[in-house]
Order: C-alpha cells, then sequence, then structure tokens
C-alpha cells in the first residue's frame, strides 16, 4: 500500500491558472507562487463581492481517537465528488502547523486519494502565512519589552503582562520562561510565556478580519498587558499596528491549490480548534461562496469544539449560515469509544459499537440544536463489515439523519459519489433553519455553562479563584458581549481526555480565563489542556528525511 505522500508525489498537477479558470479566476487576479501555488488577489475579491452566495457544507467529526477519523479526507474528498458529478464546488481548509507535523499527528492535506496538493509545500512552509503570523506576534512582544525598557511611558505592570511570544513548533519548555537575564541594558527580568503560533491572537484576528481596515482595528484592540492602574494596554497604545499589519500584507491574502483530481483548494489560516477557534478564514470562506455553487469547509477535531465555534464564532462574526453539516465516523472509531483496544479494532464486535456509539449520538444531538441538516458518514475501513455498517446506518435514521458511506481514502472522488448525492438531496429537500447556541446579552459565566451543560454534557462548571477573578474584571472592561472560545481535550466531550463515548455526572473546571480583544472572544481554559503542546518520546520528526534529489520522505 502507497503512502500518502507518495500518492501525492506521484500525482499529475495542473498549473494553477487552469485550476483558477474553474472558478472564473483570470490569471492577473492570481498571485503566483510557482507553478503550483498562488494567492487570490484583492482585485479578485472586490469583482466577486456582489456575486450570489452558494451553498456552505459543513464538514465536522466526532472526538478523535488514535484510530483516526478521517475529516479532511473526507472534505476533501466530498469536493472531488462534487467534481464528478459536475458540479462547480471548491474546498475550502485550513493551513497545517508545522508543530503537529513534526509531532504526533503528522500532515494535515487529507490522505490515499483524497488530497491537496502540493502535499509536502502546504504541510511545510506553503506560502509563508504562519511566518508572518509568529513574525508580527513576536515585534508586538518586542516592542512590548522595549517600551518598559525605554522609560515605560505608559506605566506598564511588568507582573501584568498578558501578551506572549509564539513559534510554530511544539516546544513544551518554553511554555514558562524567564527573559531580561543579564545586564541592566538587557531588559527587565519578568516571567514570559510562548504559545504555539496556531494560538496566538493574530492568528485569530486574520481569520475573523474582512480585509486590512478591519484587520488593523482588531490587531490595534489587542491587549498586551495592565498598567499600575489596573488599565488595559493595547498594541495601539504601543503604536504597533501599522507595523504588525505591514507583516501580515500578504498573510491576509486566501491562498489557492488543487485536489489530485485539479479541484479548486483554498487553504487560508489555521487556528488549533482545541486551543483557538479551530476554523478557516472567514476572507477564504466568503470568497469561496462567491466563486462556486457548493463550498465544502471543516472545523477541527470533534463537532464538540470545532463545530461549535464554527457556529458560535466564525458564523456569529461573519454573518454566515450553513446549509448542511457532515459528521464524520468510522467504525473503528465507535468501538474505540465502547471499550476496545485499538489492536483489535478491525475483529467484528457489534456489542462494543452499540456502547460507543452514544459519542456519535451526542454529536448528533448537538449539531441538531443550531437547526442545520446533518448528514453522517462513516468513512470506510476494509474491515468494516456489513452487520457493523448496517447498523450505524439505521441509528443514524432513528434520530432523524441522511447517512451515506465513504470510500474517497481508497477511491478519491468516486469513492465520495454517494456521500455528494445525499448532501444534495439534502440541500434540495431539507431547509436550514440555522440559530446560535446563546445570545450575545448572557453573561460570561452563562455562556460557559451553556456550552459545557448543551454540548459536552457537563452538570455545571467551577472556577479556579484566578479564573473567576479574570472574568469580572473582563466583564468590567465592557467585554462581556463576547463569544467564548473554550480550550479543552479534544478526546472527551468532557475536560477529561481519558472518559471516552459519552461521559455523565461530570463538572468542566475552568482554571484559567483571557480576553482577546482583537479577535472578539473570551477564551475560557479548561482541565490540563495547554497552548503550547510537546512532542512525545518518538515525535514523526524521527522519521522525516530528503534524499539527495530533494525528495521529502516520512511526511504523512
Amino acid at each position: 500500500m502507497k503512502t500518502d505522500i507518495e500518492i501525492a508525489q506521484e500525482a499529475t498537477m495542473a498549473h494553477i491558472t487552469e485550476v483558477a479558470e474553474k472558478l472564473g479566476i483570470r490569471e492577473d487576479e492570481l498571485e503566483l507562487y510557482g507553478k503550483y501555488k498562488a494567492k487570490l488577489s484583492d482585485e479578485l475579491m472586490e469583482r466577486v463581492k456582489d456575486e450570489p452566495d452558494g451553498k456552505l457544507i459543513l464538514v465536522t467529526a466526532i472526538n478523535p481517537t488514535p484510530a483516526g477519523e478521517g475529516k479532511t479526507t473526507t472534505s476533501v474528498g466530498l469536493g472531488e465528488a462534487f467534481g464528478k458529478l459536475g458540479k462547480k464546488a471548491v474546498i475550502a481548509l485550513r493551513e497545517p502547523s508545522l508543530g503537529p507535523c513534526f509531532g504526533i499527528k503528522g500532515g494535515a492535506a487529507g490522505g490515499g486519494y483524497a488530497q491537496v496538493v502540493p502535499m509536502e509545500d502546504l504541510n511545510l512552509h506553503f506560502t509563508g502565512d504562519f511566518h508572518a503570523i509568529t513574525s508580527a506576534n513576536n515585534l508586538l512582544a518586542a516592542l512590548l519589552d522595549n517600551h518598559i525598557q525605554q522609560g515605560n511611558e505608559l506605566g506598564i505592570d511588568p507582573r501584568q503582562v498578558v501578551w506572549k511570544r509564539c513559534m510554530d513548533m511544539n516546544d513544551r519548555v518554553l511554555r514558562n520562561i524567564v527573559v531580561g537575564l543579564g545586564r541592566k541594558m538587557d531588559g527587565m527580568v519578568r516571567e514570559d510565556h510562548f504559545v504555539i503560533t496556531v494560538a496566538s491572537e493574530i492568528m485569530a484576528i486574520l481569520c475573523l478580519a474582512d480585509d486590512m481596515h478591519d484587520l488593523k482595528r482588531r490587531l490595534g484592540n489587542i491587549i498586551v498587558a495592565y498598567n499600575f492602574a489596573g488599565e488595559p494596554v493595547t498594541a495601539n497604545d504601543l503604536k504597533a499596528t501599522g507595523a504588525m499589519a505591514a507583516l501580515l500584507k500578504d498573510a491576509l491574502k486566501p491562498n489557492l491549490i488543487q485536489t489530485l483530481e485539479h479541484t479548486p483548494a483554498i487553504v487560508h489560516g489555521g487556528p488549533f480548534a482545541n486551543i483557538a477557534h479551530g476554523c478557516n478564514s472567514v476572507r477564504a470562506t466568503k470568497t469561496a461562496l462567491k466563486l462556486a455553487d457548493y463550498v465544502i469547509t471543516e472545523a477541527g477535531f470533534g463537532a464538540d469544539l470545532g463545530a461549535e465555534k464554527f457556529f458560535d464564532i466564525k458564523c456569529r462574526k461573519a454573518g454566515l449560515a450553513p446549509d448542511a453539516v457532515v459528521l464524520v465516523a468510522t467504525v473503528r472509531a465507535l468501538k474505540y469509544n465502547g471499550g476496545v483496544a485499538k489492536a483489535d479494532l478491525g475483529t467484528e464486535n457489534i456489542e462494543a459499537l452499540k456502547k460507543g456509539i452514544v459519542n456519535l449520538e451526542k454529536h448528533i444531538e448537538n449539531l441538531q440544536k443550531y437547526g442545520v441538516p446533518v448528514i453522517v458518514t462513516l468513512n470506510s475501513f476494509v474491515t468494516d463489515t456489513k452487520a457493523e455498517t448496517d447498523y450505524v446506518a439505521q441509528f443514524c435514521r432513528e434520530r432523524g439523519c441522511e447517512f451515506a458511506l465513504s470510500e474517497v481514502w481508497e477511491k478519491g472522488g468516486e469513492g465520495g459519489v454517494a456521500l455528494a448525492e445525499k448532501v444534495l438531496e439534502t440541500l434540495e429537500t431539507k431547509e436550514s433553519h440555522f440559530q446560535l447556541l446563546y445570545g450575545d446579552d448572557l453573561s460570561l459565566e452563562e455562556k460557559i455553562e451553556t456550552v459545557a451543560k448543551e454540548i459536552y454534557g457537563a452538570d455545571g462548571v467551577t472556577y479556579a479563584p484566578a479564573a473567576a477573578k479574570e472574568l469580572k474584571k473582563i466583564a468590567e472592561l465592557g467585554m462581556s458581549h463576547f463569544p467564548v472560545c473554550m480550550a479543552k481535550t479534544q478526546y472527551s466531550l468532557s475536560d477529561d481526555q481519558t472518559k471516552l463515548g459519552r461521559p455523565t455526572g461530570f463538572t468542566v473546571n475552568v482554571r484559567e480565563v483571557y480576553v482577546s480583544a482583537g479577535a472578539e472572544f473570551v477564551v475560557a481554559v479548561t482541565g490540563a489542556i495547554t497552548t503550547m503542546p510537546g512532542l512525545s518520546k518518538s515525535p514523526a520528526a524521527y522519521g522525516i528525511d530528503v534524499d539527495d534529489h530533494g525528495v521529502i520522505t516520512g511526511l504523512f
């Protein structure tokens, strides 16, 4: 069996101008990055802004397991399948982070014959967007510390600096550090921290900004610290906004690449869903809707994280209303939730399937609360049996969901035709009545508790003293109308990653809260989640190499 990277490297890619033509994009509306990558110009977005919107289809999944669910693979394969059916479709995805590529997860370009290419470019440096975000983040950090060093005119309290440096790599030793050691001229000694680039507020801002004007407005509102009077100090106060915007000028433009079957794919932005809001950029999604009749996008990790944030943060802020949701599961993952060891997932086990399918059931219930039609798809494995598949199909239909098998990993677009046809049928016969889970007027505590109870199934929420104090401060600053962005483990509906299936009788513990005033949401950190991941004992980096001819191996 060929690896994903072998399949990708054997593919014959079309010139990106040919891919763009499928969407009616002219060559002079592209900014080329070689033969197979391009950025969409501001001129293009201006030209199509008044075109009618296509249909918006969200792909999400059950909680991830070591067995793998294939959410991105399904998104890519569904887009390819629309192409097989002669439909004008585009895929709108996030850019992968370097950290997971060299950590546990590996690449994030799909898999098998449902991939976006060039796969190596996408998973590594791509068009430099993440480097620009990292640079803008760290420029703000440098200007902050320089201001303190150069007389501290704003009266910044070094004990209340909240802006963190970032890098796009899993590096746990940078979570908590001390800076300014050395001589007096080397800066003030203080505790500092790093987050991974995808957790930077600037990543969220880039993904939520409508245009350069909105980007600068949001950048200027970033709270970097508090002064000795307890008042917020912003990036505008530090005169950092213009320089950060200059670094982000090109990164603000969405990227265009293709699938193995030359379906257009707009890939832009990449916040994690377990520690950030987990969606690709608003600009990419809105532009895609103007260019195609069908837009397939995805949200990170399980629906309790990615889909909830797609709805309650991205759709709320951008005025988007999805027309359908595809919920991805696998028989293997459901059996894993039913207590089967990873090594035994290939054996038929209906009892374990019945026990573990409650995880899927909860996600179905959650998605239906938003009033959007749901199609469940099983990402097919050769070890799945007909009895298992039939059981899942009947289970879904009994709960008001459509159902289709997906074989896109093995067969590409052809393997997704049944799913695409089911999606088309749903779009034609079922109307979306999209609604948000909570209103802006609720208190932050009420918003957090609504998500915890309604989406996670918790009995309630507890707050660490520091978190409760910060919630009060944010309310006093007049920002309690913001939505909440929950930082939570992706492996469980609860905040304890060991609780599989559909846990009950638990409370969610919020240990830290902070406001992202530029992104315009409040982050609530739960359980043991961290905004700077670490590497495993045997990271994926060990298996990645490049040969004498420049061919990369081991990147999955």
